[in-house]
């Protein structure tokens, strides 16, 4: 705020400073009153020219008792260095937590190392705080005060709390289009973002066109060396609607492989040619997301591996099992394509590794949540693109490996798990679908709900469909839902159902386009599989095909990458 002064920003008092390898949490205990002490480094604070906010703010990983509070110094987010115009020495960043949407009432306060070590970026991981509530957080660096963001707390371990409002998105391709979906996103007021991959892409410019051509630009090459992740992510940053999407809740976050490079596979680059080098540049990109993503500690990459798999709890509504379906899985056995590939089959391959997959189930047994939630990045259910012989899918989703699916799947069914729903991005488009143990007897029972996010910009404006003509859900019959524009999910969970709005955008190519609801499913409680509730009607063009999409649209818009 302006005019705001010291004293006023630290009526509380301020706790230690963090090491400045090392990112730790910091402390959030208080003298109130009391004035602080000279630090070092708040020389080099007071020295800054420019605001060193232009990155924003963001909250994560919230439990009952807190969340994690972010940010990251860069007065010019594209300095070709990749430390965003910072000195190379460390900062002292003060922080407060407020429960006022005001920022009058301070209930927590401290001060963090923002280190070049770690792209001066800062993780606050707050405590001591109330369940279910709204709290606001920001941070001053010299005399540079940030933008004000909401977080909130989950409710108590032993209550429902209220409704849960949360927002699914995944890929977001800068040169694509304008990240209008996240501005919407924002303006729904959610309590939780989940975001599920893609959310940077790694390419030089121009290098993955749109299909009706790029509309901005990335700066500079492929990304490869730590200093071309963080200046990526920092561009990425520089948009306001992405900004205000943080601000607007605390997310969740896991990767999927542009965060990286196109298609990876554990130890395996998409281009053999990279070899050895592979492992130093998904070092440097882990190592970035971290620095630019509200992850708590146990995120902390070390060396080429970072912990991404987790489980967050919301009382006893939800219980989300983050999964990263990236960094352990066996490589790609037919390659990424549609194809049909014996080997997808083989019951030793995993798309998780055996350890996340043996964490995945036994948090299923465990749960005594209401629902479960799976967020990850890829195709859950069997999608084959034509009724031929044989089963051709893609291999680079759950189809690539069928038997780390079925004991998924298996696992929950047999831990009687209550409501499993599968949250889903990477594909570039709505879907809905009932999840079965077995996809060969369309008549079986389903046993769990997939909801699929289009994208947030990636592959353009895209364009409107009837979701009842797509080939791909007369092929499967589970298969409820598809449509090709641009958007998010926004959900509304409750102890007897989640609804799932899935919202639009009928346009990326140019910014500010209102949002609209595609189509509304609900998944009732203890009633496995999707039922639509509401659909728009569908109002084609003039000049419109008989078949507004066929099934090699859907495989080209999801492989035709570089």
């Amino acid at each position: 705020m302006p005019g705001l002064d010291r004293r006023a920003f630290l009526v509380t008092g301020l706790a230690a400073g963090l090491g400045a390898a090392i990112p730790r949490p910091a402390s959030a205990t208080a003298s109130p009153e009391i004035p602080p002490s000279p630090m070092p480094g708040a020389s080099a604070a007071r020295g800054l020219c420019s605001d060193p906010f232009m990155l924003g703010v963001a909250s994560g990983d919230p439990d009952h008792a807190g969340f994690v509070i972010w940010t990251r110094l860069a007065p010019r987010p594209l300095a070709e260095d990749g430390l965003g115009g910072m000195p190379p020495v460390v900062v002292p960043v003060e922080w407060q937590v407020y429960d006022d949407e005001c920022c009058r009432r301070i209930v927590r306060a401290g001060v963090a190392d923002a280190s070049p070590e770690w792209g001066h970026s800062v993780h606050v991981e707050v405590g001591h705080l109330a369940p279910g509530r709204e709290y606001w957080y920001r941070f001053r660096a010299g005399p540079y005060l940030s933008p004000a963001g909401r977080a909130l707390t989950a409710p108590h371990p032993a209550s429902f709390g209220g409704p849960l409002t949360m927002a699914f998105v995944s890929c977001a391709q800068y040169e694509h289009g304008y990240f209008t979906a996240y501005r919407r996103l924002a303006e729904d007021h959610p309590d939780l973002v989940l975001h599920l991959g893609d959310y940077q892409y790694e390419y030089a410019r121009d290098t993955y066109v749109a299909p009706s051509g790029n509309v901005r630009d990335h700066e500079g090459p492929e990304t490869v060396t730590l200093a071309d992740y963080r200046r990526r992510h920092a561009q990425y940053k520089t948009d306001a609607d992405l900004r205000a999407a943080h601000a607007a809740a605390p997310w969740l976050v896991v990767f999927d492989d542009h965060e990286v490079d196109n298609n990876w596979a554990g130890e395996t680059p998409a281009h053999p040619d990279e070899g050895p080098a592979f492992r130093r540049r998904r070092e440097a990109a882990f190592r970035a997301y971290y620095e630019n993503m509200p992850l708590r500690r146990t995120s902390i990459p070390c060396g080429a591996g970072l912990r991404l798999y987790r489980r967050v709890e919301w009382g006893r509504m939800a219980s989300f099992h983050l999964l990263d379906t990236r960094q352990y899985r066996d490589d790609q056995a037919c390659g990424d394509g549609y194809k049909d590939c014996p080997e997808a089959a083989d019951p030793a391959r995993s798309i998780l590794g055996a350890e996340q997959e043996a964490w995945l189930l036994d948090g299923f047994r465990r749960s005594r949540a209401r629902w479960d939630v799976i967020g990850q990045q890829v195709f859950f259910a069997r999608r084959e693109s034509d009724a031929g012989p044989g089963t051709r899918t893609s291999q680079d989703a759950w189809d690539g490996y069928a038997a780390s699916r079925r004991r998924v799947t298996r696992g929950w069914v047999d831990a009687g798990v209550r409501n499993s729903v599968v949250l889903t991005g990477d594909v570039h488009a709505h879907w809905a679908s009932d999840l079965k143990l077995d996809y060969d007897d369309p008549a079986g029972p389903a046993v769990g709900s997939e909801l699929v996010t289009t994208s947030v910009s990636t592959t353009g404006d895209g364009a409107d469909s009837d979701p009842a003509d797509h080939p791909f859900l007369r092929v499967n019959p589970h298969l409820r839902f598809y449509n090709n524009q641009r958007g998010y999910v926004l959900t509304r969970v409750g102890p007897e159902a989640m609804t799932a709005d899935f919202k639009v955008v009928p346009r990326v190519s140019v910014p500010g386009a209102e949002a609209c609801t595609r189509a509304t499913f609900v998944v009732e409680d203890r009633v496995p599989g999707v039922r639509q509730a509401y659909l728009r009607p569908y109002s084609p063009p003039i000049a419109a095909r008989t078949a507004d999409v066929t099934a090699e649209d859907t495989i080209r818009q999801e492989t035709e990458r570089p």
